[in-house]
C-alpha cells in the first residue's frame, strides 16, 4: 500500500464520503456550514427543533404539576375555612390584580409575534416584539412590588407576623362594595368604644335586688344595645359583617377580631405570588439574553427554536396568573 493510498480519504465539500471510508472526528460535521446553528448530534435544524420542542414541553409539565400541588392545597384550605377567604380578599386590591392580568395578557401576544417574526426574519418586529414583552414583564412586577409593599406596611403578614393596621370593615374597599354595612360598621364600633368607657361596677350595679333581677341584669348589661342594634339590621347589612368576622350570627355580639388563622391566607398568597413573581423575574432574564441574540440577526425560518421555548414559557407564566386571580382576588 503507497503512502497516498494509506492517507484517509476526504469527501468534497457538500459531499458525503463513501460509507467504507474512514472520516477523521473533526469533519463530520452533517454539512453544519449550511447551519452554524445545528449542534453536532443532530442531523437537521427540523430534528433538533422538535428535539428541544419536546424538552421543554416535558419542562412545562413538571410547573404544571407543581403549581397544581399548590392549588389542591388552595382547595382544601378553602373548604376548611371559608370565612378566612371571605374576610381575607378585602385586604387585596382587585384593580392591581385586573391591571397585572391585562399586562400579562398583552405580553404574551407580544411572544407569540415574536415567534412569527423570527420566522419571517424580520429583526426588527423581533426585537420590538421582545422589548415590549420584557416591559410588560417589567411593569407586571412593578405593580406587585406595589402590592407587597401595602401588605407590609398594613402588616398583612403570614404566620406570628400577621397584625393588621386596621379591620376589614374599615378598609376602602369594604365601604365601596357594601356602604349599609359599612355604616352599620362604624356604628357598632362607636357601641364598642362606649362600652370601653363605661365603669366596671355597672355590671354590678343592681345585684342583691331579688325581686327585680332579671330586670336590672338587662338593664345593667353594657352589650344590650349593641345586641339589640345587631338584631335590627337587614340582611344585606348584617351578611357582610358576619362573613367578615365582625358580628357573632347566633349571639348578635360583635366579635371585632379576624376569624383565627386569617394569616394562613396571607401565607398562601404570598407563597403562591412570590413564587409566581420568580417565574416572572426568570422569563425577564431569558427575554433579555434573546433580545441580545435578536440583534445579531441569528433568528430565521429554519432557526427559531429558543425565541418559541421562551414563549411557550411565558404563555405557562401567564396562564398560571389567570388562576391565581380569580382564585385569590375575586373569592366573593
Amino acid at each position: 500500500m503507497t503512502e497516498a493510498s494509506a492517507e484517509p480519504v476526504r469527501g468534497q465539500k457538500g459531499q458525503k464520503p463513501p460509507p467504507d471510508v474512514h472520516v477523521p472526528e473533526d469533519e463530520h460535521d452533517h454539512e453544519h456550514g449550511e447551519y452554524p446553528f445545528l449542534a453536532h448530534h443532530f442531523d437537521t435544524p427540523e430534528h433538533q427543533f422538535e428535539a428541544g420542542k419536546l424538552g421543554i414541553w416535558l419542562f412545562l409539565v413538571t410547573e404544571v404539576l407543581f403549581f397544581a400541588g399548590l392549588f389542591c392545597a388552595y382547595t382544601i384550605y378553602r373548604a376548611q375555612r371559608p370565612e378566612v377567604f371571605e374576610y381575607a380578599h378585602f385586604f387585596l386590591d382587585t384593580t392591581m390584580g385586573a391591571t397585572n392580568t391585562v399586562v400579562l395578557l398583552v405580553s404574551s401576544l407580544t411572544a407569540a409575534w415574536a415567534v412569527r417574526s423570527a420566522q419571517l426574519r424580520n429583526k426588527t418586529a423581533l426585537t420590538v416584539n421582545i422589548v415590549v414583552t420584557i416591559l410588560c414583564a417589567c411593569t407586571f412586577m412593578g405593580i406587585k412590588y406595589e402590592e407587597y409593599a401595602h401588605k407590609f406596611h398594613d402588616g398583612l403578614l403570614p404566620g406570628t407576623h400577621f397584625h393588621p393596621a386596621e379591620p376589614v370593615w374599615e378598609t376602602a374597599r369594604f365601604k365601596s362594595k357594601h356602604p349599609e354595612a359599612a355604616e352599620a360598621a362604624e356604628h357598632i364600633v362607636e357601641l364598642q368604644k362606649e362600652q370601653a368607657k363605661a365603669p366596671a361596677g355597672d355590671a354590678k350595679a343592681a345585684e342583691g335586688k331579688a325581686a327585680d333581677a332579671k330586670k336590672d341584669e338587662a338593664s345593667a348589661d353594657p352589650r344590650r344595645e349593641e345586641r339589640e342594634y345587631i338584631a335590627s339590621l337587614r340582611g344585606e347589612q348584617l351578611a357582610p359583617l358576619v362573613d367578615t368576622g365582625m358580628v357573632n350570627p347566633v349571639s348578635h355580639e360583635a366579635t371585632m377580631k379576624p376569624p383565627p388563622h386569617t394569616a394562613t391566607f396571607f401565607g398562601i398568597y404570598f407563597f403562591m405570588t412570590g413564587l409566581h413573581g420568580l417565574h416572572v423575574l426568570i422569563g425577564i432574564g431569558i427575554w433579555i439574553w434573546l433580545l441580545f441574540r435578536a440583534r445579531t440577526g441569528v433568528f430565521n425560518e429554519k432557526y427559531f427554536g429558543p425565541i418559541d421555548y421562551a414563549a411557550l414559557y411565558w404563555h405557562l407564566v401567564d396562564l398560571i396568573w389567570i388562576y391565581l386571580f380569580p382564585l385569590l382576588y375575586l373569592i366573593h
